[in-house]
């Protein structure tokens, strides 16, 4: 993003001559750009040495860091040189937070936050029987145990969170992040129920798939799911918008009218991360 950030529609910003902040002190430059963003702040850098010397001060990435970022910072094995140095981190290396119930980072554009609930956060039917789902670990996720699906006819998942834990005045996507198995059988193909909103209201509902039929079999209404950088799946279960952090949120996700059994899906868990704007 750094790169990014010092670039405007895809090219380099072209400044000519000096720029009228240069003759503001650095600390009123920095308190200024403090009420933009992180993407700004990188992008004033280009402007001239002396933005370039305001967007670095720790007091100004101090303000896009999160309240409790002291109380993260011995979670990581190295020493940052800077508060910047530490907002890039808290947005690369996700940190698990309430006894490795949730991960938790920061979303770089923004600095707004970005949480991932454990499937042992959920409710899901049947996931104490072996015979239907099994508690396993694997090197490539964030939390210890995640859930695999092994038979089931009845596949149904519920749970949520506090909005305390997201960003104030954010519209936020919920995702589920997955792998499947041989093609999630009885399941992949399928249009699954999904919904999420805010608790005692009614949950807008939608379709996705796991994996999706191919060609003209392939519904339009359902939504597909999309790969990710780290190598998962995701699929989006719905939208919400966090107007005062003092709400409940529920989600569901669900294929409870068929009598297949179903097979091959592994949930890494349910992330709750900022909508993109264009």
């Amino acid at each position: 993003m750094e790169a990014t950030m010092g670039q405007s529609h895809g090219r380099e910003s072209i400044i000519s001559g000096p720029s009228p902040f240069d003759t503001l002190p650095v600390d009123c430059i920095s308190s200024i750009i403090s009420f933009t963003s992180p993407r700004d702040a990188c992008n004033a850098a280009s402007v001239s040495k002396t933005l370039e010397s305001a967007a670095k001060s720790d007091s100004l990435w101090e303000k896009f860091l999160p309240l409790e970022y002291t109380s993260l910072i011995p979670q990581y094995p190295r020493v940052f040189s800077s508060k910047k140095e530490l907002y890039f981190a808290l947005c690369d290396d996700p940190l698990l937070i309430e006894d490795g119930k949730k991960s938790f980072r920061l979303e770089k554009a923004s600095g707004k936050r970005c949480i991932m609930i454990s499937p042992k956060e959920v409710s899901i039917t049947w996931g104490s029987s072996p015979e239907h789902w099994q508690w396993i670990s694997i090197p490539e996720s964030r939390f210890e145990k995640i859930a695999e699906l092994i038979d089931v006819c009845w596949f149904e998942i519920r749970g949520g969170m506090h909005t305390r834990y997201l960003s104030p005045g954010t519209r936020y996507s919920v995702y589920i992040v997955f792998k499947t198995k041989n093609g999630c059988p009885g399941l992949g193909d399928l249009p699954v129920d999904a919904g999420v909103g805010l608790v005692g209201q009614e949950s807008p509902q939608k379709l996705i798939y796991f994996v999706g039929p191919r060609g003209r079999d392939r519904r339009r209404d359902v939504t597909r799911p999309e790969a990710r950088d780290d190598g998962w799946m995701e699929a989006e279960l719905g939208q919400f918008y966090n107007d005062s952090c003092c709400d409940d949120i529920s989600l569901s996700v669900g294929k409870t009218n068929t009598p297949d059994w179903k097979s091959g899906l592994i949930i890494q868990g349910f992330e709750f991360r900022p909508v993109k704007t264009r």
